[in-house]
């Protein structure tokens, strides 16, 4: 007991616990349920590249969602509590513990889907199940709809949002006038097969998302419209998502096709189709065209001008979801595929070719591109579209 003038305070009575100042307090449930929803351990193979507890990784990916939800300042403990485990979160609003529960209870349903999966002979020994963790849950703008995570984003950087597909998309948010510490609150991505796996098992994984049904339509019903009422709008990236949109609520969505779907009979979400984020390196890839780097060139400015059209829909949706869909998807393709086609032409260049700046301008300015410029709304070649897994 320390001894002042005056005053007599106990340890206890100097210090606050965590769990009184949470503004915010979820029971996560047993450590059997978290551990098998936060996929720990994430990253041990005999040795532990991150050597957490399962406490340490749940605060991991419960502090990623605080931070992408814009509560800087937000602390977040969690702690065992008779064989449950608990988390506190203060400075956030007190029903932020909502959509975080809502989320863990759909991982509920991905886990019995990958248990059916796996009683059938089909699940890999490779892939993990692994949930959209550390998402924005509650100020988030519009919902990304994609295949399935790549397994590094799991066992080497534990975080749902760093991968080559996402980064490239968060490039092109930016492009588009979304700040980059911004992107996060885009990117709310649902993926069709809550399985971390390599990343070119693509094909591999094809058959296995009616096993997820009930897990892929409840993420869809709660992601597609905020705490207070707003419909975001999604971008369904990739041929096995679009197909899978058309399979589960009945529109067909090519790429730059726009759709509505009704996750429930009162809600109505704009869906946008897109390539898949990595697809472009296969379109433009010259092996697809016996070598001719000509085409390749073709085919990636094309892409690029599609993907540029698309993450401009999604800023400018996202930015304002009460815009007209179809009048914003106007303006987007008339921007990139029309009046910048040549800042178009300069980013497919610097970004997928690599040039420098100045060599993209160069490129871009020169007499023999400019037939190819005039093109960019015209279909794909036949050879680039034959990757479905994309």
């Amino acid at each position: 007991m320390f001894k002042l003038p005056g005053l007599s305070l106990t340890f206890a009575a100097l210090a606050l616990s965590t769990s009184a100042l949470a503004d915010t307090q979820l029971k996560l449930g047993s450590t059997e349920r978290v551990t098998r929803l936060f996929a720990y351990p994430n990253n041990c193979n005999v040795i532990c590249y991150r050597n957490w507890t399962l406490e340490q990784t749940v605060q991991h990916y419960l502090t990623q969602s605080v931070q992408r939800d814009g509560y800087h300042t937000a602390k977040v403990r969690v702690r065992k509590d008779k064989q449950q485990l608990v988390a506190d979160i203060s400075g956030v609003p007190k029903d932020y513990a909502k959509p975080l529960r809502a989320l863990l209870d759909a991982g509920d349903l991905a886990h019995n889907g990958a248990n059916k999966l796996n009683a059938d002979g089909k699940w890999a020994y490779s892939w993990y199940l692994f949930l959209p963790l550390g998402m924005a849950l509650e100020n988030r703008k519009s919902v990304e709809l994609l295949h399935f995570p790549p397994d590094y984003s799991l066992t080497q950087a534990q975080d749902y949002l760093e991968s080559k597909t996402t980064d490239r998309w968060a490039t092109l948010l930016t492009v588009n006038g979304i700040a980059a510490e911004q992107t996060p609150a885009y990117q709310t991505i649902i993926d069709i097969a809550p399985i971390a796996a390599p990343s070119n098992a693509g094909k591999d994984l094809e058959g296995v998302y009616g096993y997820f049904k009930d897990y892929q339509t409840t993420m869809v019903r709660q992601f597609s419209q905020t705490a207070s009422g707003v419909t975001l709008p999604m971008v369904a990236f990739g041929a096995p998502v679009r197909n899978w949109i058309k399979e589960q609520y009945g529109p067909t969505v090519t790429v730059l096709g726009l759709a509505h779907i009704n996750p429930t009979p009162s809600v109505t979400v704009p869906v946008l189709g897109s390539n898949h984020p990595s697809y472009i390196w296969y379109a433009a890839d010259p092996e697809n065209y016996d070598g001719d780097q000509a085409k390749a060139d073709a085919a990636g400015l094309k892409v690029m001008g599609q993907d540029l059209s698309a993450a401009c829909w999604q800023a400018g949706m996202g930015s304002k979801p009460s815009s007209d869909p179809s009048v914003q998807l106007n303006s987007c393709t008339q921007n990139w595929q029309v009046t910048q086609k040549v800042k178009t032409c300069e980013l497919f260049y610097t970004s997928i070719r690599q040039l420098t700046p100045e060599q993209a301008a160069a490129k871009c300015s020169a007499p023999d591109i400019k037939p190819q410029l005039e093109q960019l709304r015209a279909p794909l070649p036949a050879l680039a579209q034959a990757a479905p897994h994309l």
